[in-house]
C-alpha cells in the first residue's frame, strides 16, 4: 500500500496523524501548472495529469525543493480537493490507483477505501469477468468528518505548519493530532468545503484494535500452517494490507484476513483439488498423472513381450522390472505433452479454442435474441466440455483465468451477465464433464469470479 506522507495545508480531506505542510506553491486551480511545476525541469523531476472520468482531474509533481517527495492533487467534482505529499517513488502508483484502481479516492487503514457514497474494504478477491477486483462493503460503516475530531476536548500541545524545504517524514503518526487538525481548520478559506464535509476517517465494528488478527490468526482463518503463510520480512506483497503495524508485527482486522483467505484459495486451491500422487510420491497435476499412468502401461505391455536377452534396458542380474522401467521411460514424454511453452501439446491455444468455442454458442444464442437478458443460453456442446476437461485437469492454476476469460468476452462482446455465464457453465460441466459432480462443484466454487456466482455461493 502507498503510505501518504504528509497533508497539504489546503486538502479537504486529511489523512489522521499526518503533519500538515505548507503547499501555497502549488496552483492548486490549474492542474497543468501543477505539471509543469516538476515536468521536465531536470534530471529526476516529473509531473503529470490527467482527466477523471466522471469530472475533475488529478496533478502530480516531484517537489523540486525535496526531491525525495512529490505532491499528489486529487480534484473532485462533487467531494472536494485532496492534497497529499507522498514519496516521489510512488507517483505512479498513486496515478494508477486514482485514474483506474475503481477504488474510490480516499484511502484509511491499509486500503479500506471511499468513493464518495460507501466504505469498503481493500480490494483483493479478484473478479476476471469485470477486469479488477470485488467491492466489499464495509458493515456498519461511520465516517468521521472533521467537526467529529475536533469536538474532542483539546490539550495543551503546540501544533505547527512545517515547510517542505527541511521537512522529512516523522516515523509515526503525530501525537496529539487534534491540534494539528484544529490548526489546519484555522486556515481555512473563505468559501472553502465546510468542516462537517471534510472527511477524516472511518468507524466500524471491524476496526477495533482488539478485534485484530497476528499472523498466527490469519494462519487460523486461512486454514493454513503459519510456516505456509508468507513472512512480512521477505513476502509482505503476496500479505493482506494491514490495518495497524506493532512492534511485534502487522495486524489486520477479521473482515480483511477472510477476503485473503478467500483469494489465496481461489489462486492455489484449483491446482490443490486436481492433484494426484505420482508412481515417485510426488503431487502433480491429475492429467499429467494419469497421462504419465497410461503412457507407463503402454509401455510396459511393449516390455512384456521384448526379448531381454536383446534389451539394453536390462543387464545381467538386473532387479529392475518391468513397471518400474516403464514409469521411468514414460515420466518425460508425460511431462512434454504437458508442457505450455514448449511441448507437443500448445496449451496456450488450446484454451484460445476452447474460449471462442464457446462464445460461438454463445453469439448465436444472441443472435437468435433480442437482448441479452432475453437469451435462452444453449448447453456447450459436449466435445467442448471434454476439451475443458483435458485442459484444467492438466492446467489447474489457469481454470480461474479460462472461466474467467469466458465470463468477461460474454459481458464485453454480447452484452451476458458473468451470472448467467457462470449458470451456463456449472450447467454444462456437470451435464457432460468427466469430473465427479463434488469435485467439479468445488472447483467451479474456487475458479468462476464472484460475479458469476450465484448469490448464496458468494
Amino acid at each position: 500500500m502507498i503510505q501518504p506522507i504528509a497533508n497539504g495545508l489546503r486538502t479537504d480531506h486529511p489523512v489522521p496523524g499526518l503533519p500538515f505542510i505548507n503547499d501555497e506553491r502549488l496552483l492548486l486551480d490549474n492542474p497543468d501548472a501543477i505539471e509543469r511545476t516538476g515536468r521536465n525541469q531536470g534530471e529526476g523531476l516529473w509531473g503529470r495529469t490527467d482527466p477523471l472520468r466522471g469530472g475533475g482531474w488529478v496533478a502530480f509533481t516531484t517537489e523540486t525543493k525535496n526531491r525525495e517527495y512529490a505532491w499528489a492533487v486529487h480534484q473532485h467534482p462533487e467531494h472536494g480537493r485532496t492534497v497529499l505529499l507522498i514519496r516521489d517513488r510512488d507517483m505512479s502508483s498513486l496515478h494508477h490507483d486514482w485514474m483506474y484502481g475503481r477504488n474510490g479516492f480516499l484511502y484509511r487503514h491499509g486500503g479500506y477505501w471511499w468513493d464518495g457514497a460507501c466504505w469498503y474494504r481493500p480490494q483483493q478477491i479478484v473478479d476476471r469477468a469485470y477486469e479488477g477486483y470485488e467491492a466489499r462493503a464495509v458493515e456498519d460503516a461511520v465516517t468521521v468528518t472533521a467537526v467529529d475530531v475536533l469536538a474532542r476536548p483539546a490539550t495543551s500541545h503546540t501544533a505547527r505548519i512545517a515547510k517542505i524545504a527541511d521537512f522529512a517524514a516523522p516515523e509515526g503518526p503525530l501525537p496529539h493530532w487534534r491540534e494539528h487538525l484544529a490548526l489546519w481548520a484555522s486556515h481555512r478559506r473563505p468559501g472553502s468545503r465546510p468542516l462537517d464535509q471534510c472527511i477524516i476517517d472511518l468507524r466500524a465494528p471491524e476496526l477495533d484494535p482488539v478485534c485484530f488478527v497476528d499472523r498466527a490468526g490469519l494462519a487460523q482463518i486461512a486454514e493454513l500452517e503459519l510456516e505456509d503463510l508468507p513472512h512480512p520480512k521477505y513476502g509482505r506483497r503476496d500479505l493482506p494490507p494491514p490495518q495497524i503495524e506493532t512492534a511485534e508485527g502487522p495486524r489486520w482486522s477479521r473482515p480483511v484476513a477472510r477476503d485473503w483467505a478467500e483469494q489465496y484459495h481461489r489462486t492455489h486451491g484449483p491446482e490443490k483439488l486436481l492433484s494426484a500422487r505420482t508412481t515417485f510420491g510426488t503431487d502433480q497435476p491429475r492429467g499429467l498423472v494419469d497421462d504419465h499412468n497410461r503412457l507407463t502401461e503402454i509401455i510396459a505391455e511393449s516390455l512384456q513381450d521384448a526379448d531381454p536377452k536383446k534389451n539394453r534396458l536390462f543387464t545381467r542380474g538386473s532387479s529392475t522390472n518391468h513397471a518400474e522401467v516403464a514409469a521411468d521411460l514414460a515420466w518425460w514424454p508425460a511431462v512434454a505433452i504437458n508442457d505450455g511453452t514448449d511441448g507437443f501439446i500448445p496449451l496456450t491455444s488450446v484454451r484460445t479454442t476452447i474460449i471462442e468455442a464457446v462464445l460461438g454458442g454463445l453469439a448465436r444464442d444472441a443472435e437468435d435474441a433480442g437482448a441479452p437478458k432475453d437469451a435462452s443460453l444453449g448447453d456447450i456442446l459436449r466435445d467442448v466440455v471434454h476439451l475443458i476437461d483435458w485442459y484444467i485437469l492438466r492446467a489447474p492454476r489457469l481454470a480461474p483465468a479460462l472461466f474467467g476469460e469466458i465470463c468477461l468476452d460474454a459481458r464485453t462482446r454480447f452484452g451476458f451477465d458473468p451470472q448467467d455465464i457462470g449458470d451456463l457453465l456449472r450447467r454444462s460441466l456437470n451435464l457432460d464433464s468427466t469430473l465427479d459432480r463434488t469435485t467439479l462443484n468445488t472447483l467451479l466454487d474456487l475458479a468462476l469470479p464472484p460475479s458469476a456466482q450465484s448469490p448464496e455461493r458468494r
